[in-house]
């Protein structure tokens, strides 16, 4: 009976910290900091290995000392670096919402027609759009920074809020539970620094959002004409409207 204690006891340690870190790394993915964890992951494990070894029963007393501070020093360092992907991430938590739960695939499917009809008509007319299409963390805080409609999504609507000199089509749209539920509504300019210098302020936006939300973004460029698709930091450029119907459906069906 000892000896199985003795077995499973590690099994059950490294098992329960590598649920603890593979969730720490859900949390942080798509941010600088992922790239670090992997970096504190492997010291981690280096740390638990060599005090199961005994590094003091060996006499590595210098060796023991310095990984115990590496550790406490490392975790110091990703909560002074990375407090902004931290307070995204907690941002994240409690803000879980049931995308278009309520929503026949019908319904869904007459949605995206509406939006994909405006959406390539404002390209053909070189009009710049910005639409964010909520899934499951609520995009409430942005609602409220912009004009409240809760309308029926209709081409026309969306062409109409676009449209140059309207004092709402310089901000972003949203699309919540299967209505148009704000105009003109700001959003976070992404700090990506490699991102080219090709793609303007909607573009920007539009990763933004999509680093601090699951929202899916579409923006249609005045200058170029083109049609991208932005989610969860991932920009689909030059996509045709039937491109985009498909891509914003498996999104949907992921969950």
């Amino acid at each position: 009976m000892t000896n199985f204690i003795f077995l499973w006891k590690p099994i059950v340690e490294i098992s329960i910290l590598w649920f603890i870190f593979y969730h720490v790394m859900l949390f942080f993915e798509g941010t600088p900091a992922a790239q670090v964890l992997r970096g504190i992951g492997l010291l981690l494990i280096s740390f638990f290995l060599f005090q199961k070894l005994g590094l003091e029963k060996l006499g590595l007393d210098v060796l023991d000392w310095l990984l115990t501070e590496l550790l406490g020093i490392s975790v110091i360092t990703i909560l002074i670096i990375f407090h902004p992907e931290i307070r995204q991430g907690l941002a994240r938590i409690g803000r879980k919402r049931i995308f278009l739960t309520t929503l026949k695939e019908e319904e869904i499917d007459s949605i995206l027609k509406e939006i994909g009809r405006a959406i390539e008509n404002l390209s053909k007319r070189k009009i710049g759009a910005l639409i964010a299409v909520e899934k499951n963390e609520s995009l409430r805080t942005y609602i409220e920074r912009g004009a409240l409609i809760d309308a029926c999504i209709s081409s026309d609507l969306i062409e109409t809020i676009f449209t140059p000199n309207n004092p709402l089509h310089d901000g972003g749209l949203i699309i919540q539970n299967g209505r148009l539920t704000a105009a003109g509504c700001l959003f976070p300019l992404t700090q990506n620094q490699h991102l080219s210098r090709m793609f303007g302020t909607r573009h920007r936006a539009a990763l933004g959002l999509s680093e601090e939300t699951d929202a899916i973004i579409i923006v249609v460029s005045e200058e170029r004409q083109d049609i991208s698709l932005v989610y969860q930091g991932k920009l689909n450029k030059d996509l045709s409207r039937e491109d985009l119907f498909f891509k914003i459906k498996d999104i949907l069906k992921t969950g």
